[in-house]
């Protein structure tokens, strides 16, 4: 099970932020996010059984897409500053359970995600958890998503069959799709004035971007213009919209074998003030 860190941590965070639960412990550190994101973890930990867990990060906001595009993120607001201190903590409390933390500057946690998937589907069943769309594109036979839903242990798990049977296109065409369509949480625009009903259309008949571009003179007049003057758009958020899974991150299976010694986590709630998480411990024992 690869663990999209951010995903887990920031939907945590915000779940009780909203009401100001900040749960500030005595060391006057803010530990909301942390405390839902080990509930999120330990719940998916007993509902999916893995034998294997890495947790993946973001490391920083400057990556190689800012870098081909400004504008990439740009709408996204600072961190809130009780969530700041949460960074470096919640990667404290993954290590007490002797799971791997991995992240690569440069890169975004769907990049090291994406290259530990594609690495670990020969040798193993991939089961991802994230609350994050994006990583549908990486579903194949031997990959699958478990996206976060509302509460705890409610999950919509996406195969490459029900992801098909959902969109009518395969999970590598959402890039396309994409591309088309922009990503208004990721700000880059796509194709102006082509939403997700035209772009599916287009992919389901023309199966990906040079398809289309093949047979522009089938499209109408008013698709035409507006692929051909966001041509260059089209192209770049391709590349924006696209999990890089061959960055140069080590990592061994080995490592990853789920066996955490429940005194040494207990010992590390302890420490930060956590209470209440005893009965996610007994869900999965394995001391």
């Amino acid at each position: 099970m690869l663990v999209d860190g951010m995903a887990l941590l920031f939907r945590a965070y915000f779940a009780t932020a909203v009401t100001g639960q900040f749960m500030i412990n005595s060391k006057g550190i803010p530990t909301n996010g942390v405390y839902g994101f080990v509930k999120h973890f330990l719940t998916a930990v007993s509902s999916f059984k893995p034998t294997h867990v890495a947790v993946c990060w973001d490391m920083g906001s400057k990556t190689f897409r800012t870098e081909m595009y400004d504008g990439y993120k740009a709408n996204r607001p600072d961190a809130p500053v009780e969530l700041i201190p949460q960074f470096d903590l919640v990667k404290e409390v993954v290590e007490a359970f002797d799971v791997p933390n991995i992240g690569l500057a440069g890169y975004e946690a769907d990049d090291c995600i994406g290259t530990i998937a594609k690495s670990a589907k020969e040798e193993a069943n991939v089961k991802i958890l994230t609350g994050d769309k994006d990583i549908l594109q990486l579903i194949e036979d031997e990959i699958s998503v478990a996206l976060l839903q509302k509460g705890y242990g409610n999950y919509l798990v996406h195969t490459k069959e029900t992801f098909f049977e959902a969109n009518g296109i395969l999970p590598r065409q959402m890039i396309d799709l994409k591309a088309f369509m922009g990503d208004t949480s990721d700000n880059y625009p796509g194709v102006k004035g082509i939403g997700e009903k035209t772009a599916l259309k287009l992919l389901q008949q023309y199966e990906h971007i040079e398809g289309v571009l093949d047979n522009l003179h089938q499209l109408t007049k008013g698709q035409r213009t507006k692929i051909e003057q966001d041509l260059e758009m089209l192209h770049l958020s391709r590349q924006l919209a696209e999990i890089k899974c061959d960055v140069p991150i080590e990592y061994n299976l080995n490592d990853a074998i789920l066996n955490f010694n429940h005194e040494k986590v207990m010992d590390k709630f302890a420490e930060v003030e956590f209470r209440g998480l005893q009965r996610f411990l007994d869900l999965k024992e394995l001391a």
